[in-house]
């Protein structure tokens, strides 16, 4: 066991650590821009476009990374200040998207019934390749339970679009606060009917782990592509004092369904089974 107290309970944060919501996001972003602009009965002002038309794959990336940052810059003002209004995530990313479209002059794009489903593709985002298999190996020892910031519809749609085996879904939704808030860390803790160092936070983002640590938890840093806010000089001196207590990085997994969480698994001495099909398609090479 590579933790020095075995947990019982696994706490997992989901968008970017068990998901990669950049690809889904920027896809759908591209994708229903085109059809939009290719739509026989739209009527879309020339100004919108025109400014849609220039728009390439990585400028709908550069729109979907501000969309993500108004997510975190809502729930950390919620975390830190109970006066400041709750809503949920559904609510917040249709409101933010709406703004994003006047500022990106590209109001008018789509109709308010097909703003409201792109508002909802949050729901549907691809796991990461380890994803569902590392979670169901983890499963063999330790409940599996999310703590996102995502509402609790939203967490059960990504669960069953992604089959992710989670044996308990949570979600900061009902501690009506979100992370780095204590409450939903100790939350979940509570709920479970645990203490916090029965618990480890999974997570591919130091400042939920830093927040989870500071209330008791044990983390588990899991390095996924671009999901870190940290500069790289705050990263390696988190590494060097050592306040997490697993850190698999990049080097330390292996490729595709091989790594992430199941370099986890593997790391808490969980043995990975190769499955029947693997085997067999590996000896007839």
């Amino acid at each position: 066991m590579a933790l020095a107290t075995p947990p019982r309970a696994l706490f997992f944060d989901v968008f970017g650590t068990c998901v990669d919501w950049r690809a889904t996001v920027t896809h759908a972003l591209h994708t229903q821009a085109h059809a939009a602009l290719n739509s026989a009965t739209a009527s879309l002002a020339t100004t919108v476009r025109m400014r849609a038309s220039d728009m390439l794959l990585q400028d709908w990336a550069t729109f979907a990374q501000q969309w993500r940052n108004t997510y975190k810059k809502f729930t950390k003002s919620v975390a830190a200040d109970d006066t400041v209004p709750w809503k949920t995530i559904d609510e917040h990313y249709l409101d933010s998207l709406k703004e994003l479209l006047v500022e990106w002059q590209l109001e008018g794009l789509w109709m308010d019934d097909e703003v409201r489903a792109l508002s909802l593709v949050w729901h549907r985002l691809d796991p990461w390749p380890d994803s569902s298999a590392g979670i169901q190996a983890l499963n063999k020892l330790f409940y599996t339970v999310t703590l996102s910031n995502g509402n609790m519809s939203l967490l059960s749609d990504l669960a069953e679009h992604g089959s992710l085996p989670f044996t308990h879904i949570f979600s900061a939704e009902l501690f009506h606060s979100y992370k780095p808030s204590p409450k939903v860390y100790l939350g979940g803790v509570q709920k479970l009917g645990l203490q916090p160092l029965e618990c480890a936070m999974v997570a591919a983002h130091l400042n939920d782990l830093k927040g989870a640590k500071e209330n008791g938890l044990q983390v588990i840093y899991v390095e996924r592509p671009e999901e870190e806010d940290w500069s790289k000089e705050d990263v390696d001196a988190a590494r060097r004092e050592g306040w997490v207590d697993l850190w698999v990085a990049k080097e330390d997994q292996g490729e595709g369904i091989k790594g992430g969480f199941v370099s986890v698994a593997e790391k808490l001495g969980i043995v990975i089974e190769e499955s029947p099909s693997r085997r067999r398609s590996s000896t007839t090479r």
